[in-house]
């Protein structure tokens, strides 16, 4: 028995695509909901203008939303929590966890700027009750306190908490926290669907030899 693919040509692959039938709507939707979860308030203006498609929320929450990432993000957390408080009085209570990791952002800013003994008082009174009963935020907040055994914390083996990802990171939590909290998808749906035609694509290849789209760019078909 031959165990030779099978080989489909470009003509054919696009042939077999076009009898694909999607609407324009769906894809409208699709754009939508990732211009809105990634918080393009602008974009998915002019969006919903150009194709009448609905955003399904008040986009001036995006407008909040993108300003509390923004203040995380330059290392501003008092900020950051006063407008999550303004937006939404009971979500950090409702998320220890995440009102955890806000605290230990101030944390980590106060050693940033070297406020030594801003960032002990800090850390005992703020911080240490967390870690009574709670192992993994007492291992948190011991690695964090770390830094101050370091000349250079930014090049010591804990530069990670000092670098922009950290701030990336807790932005990304507490965005995912406000979305939720207003029954709003956490991940936009188009780079899961990318996701799942690179998938496809890949167990594809073990059947046969086909075009692929391997810019997603571009999305341009290439020869097999």
């Amino acid at each position: 028995m031959s165990s030779s693919k099978k080989t489909v040509t470009l003509s054919e692959w696009e042939k077999k695509l076009a009898e694909v039938k999607i609407s324009k709507e769906d894809l409208n939707k699709l754009v939508m909901n990732y211009l809105v979860i990634e918080g393009y308030k602008d974009a998915a203006e002019m969006f919903q203008k150009e194709s009448g498609t609905t955003p399904g929320i008040d986009l001036s929450s995006v407008t909040d939303r993108m300003a509390i990432r923004a203040a995380i993000q330059k290392g501003e957390v008092d900020e950051a929590i006063d407008r999550v408080n303004d937006l939404d009085p009971n979500l950090l209570d409702m998320n220890p966890t995440l009102f955890f990791h806000l605290q230990q952002q101030r944390l980590i800013e106060l050693i940033r700027k070297g406020q030594v003994l801003e960032a002990l008082k800090f850390a005992q009174e703020e911080l240490a009750p967390y870690g009574d009963g709670n192992t993994l935020f007492l291992e948190e907040l011991e690695k964090t306190m770390a830094l101050l055994a370091f000349e250079d914390g930014v090049n010591s083996p804990l530069g990670s908490l000092l670098d922009h990802t950290q701030r990336q990171k807790t932005a990304g939590e507490l965005n995912l926290a406000i979305l939720a909290s207003q029954s709003q998808e956490t991940d936009p749906r188009l780079p899961t669907l990318l996701k799942m035609m690179k998938w496809a694509q890949t167990q594809l290849d073990e059947k046969m030899t086909y075009p692929h789209i391997n810019n997603l760019v571009n999305a341009k078909l290439e020869e097999p």
